[in-house]
């Protein structure tokens, strides 16, 4: 298999996954100017919007949305249980949490880090917005170590890849959106964990990450 990144990005999330359950997979990373690959290939003919991660399997097929690769990768591995089983209320609880982070999280960055696109008006209105979801995750956080509990997911995986876009100085921070998490002392906490877990480091050292 091969994983197309690029650093920092929304493609560290499966790229950690990678790390915790020791899978064999190609790191590619990818131009993000011009949309090429280390390996010379045009990346439009993997993702027609130009978007990472990408997962090229073995068999030829590809996918393409963060959610779902994290899903696919956990469930080579189960039982190292980094998603619930199938047909489980966990694993819909897990999909609840994915959604919300794809929907409401990341969507929520994009007028932040693209600010002179977005206008002043999508600023002011996408900043209070991520705001009051992020305190939102820090009172989830607050009786339990990860975002299902006492055990960790692929979604703290991808939450830990979007929340280090922020600005505070316990952040890895490489995009530097206008949000500052100073206040959060749960997300904090927690993000710190997630810092202090090996694969996190791996993935956070192989991208050139502080």
């Amino acid at each position: 298999m091969k994983l197309y990144y690029i650093p920092g990005a929304c493609s560290l999330a499966p790229h950690i996954v990678m790390h915790e359950l020791g899978l064999d997979v190609t790191l590619v990373k990818v131009d993000h100017k011009t949309h090429t690959t280390e390996d010379g290939r045009d990346f439009y003919e993997l993702s027609p919007f130009g978007y990472v991660p990408v997962l090229a399997l073995d068999d030829g097929d590809v996918l393409r949305e963060g959610p779902a690769i994290l899903q696919f990768l956990a469930d080579l591995q189960p039982a190292l249980r980094l998603t619930p089983d199938g047909g489980t209320r966990e694993r819909l609880r897990l999909q609840e949490w994915l959604g919300f982070i794809n929907s409401e999280i990341h969507k929520g960055f994009i007028p932040l880090l693209y600010a002179v696109a977005a206008g002043k008006y999508g600023v002011e209105h996408a900043k209070p917005k991520l705001e009051k979801r992020y305190a939102w995750i820090d009172a989830q956080l607050a009786d339990r170590p990860y975002l299902m509990g006492d055990t960790y997911t692929v979604a703290d995986a991808y939450l830990f890849a979007l929340t280090q876009w922020g600005q505070a100085p316990w952040l890895a921070s490489v995009y530097r959106a206008d949000i500052h998490f100073d206040a959060l002392s749960h997300l904090q906490a927690w993000y710190l964990r997630m810092r202090e877990r090996p694969a996190v480091r791996l993935a956070l050292a192989a991208e050139g990450l502080k």
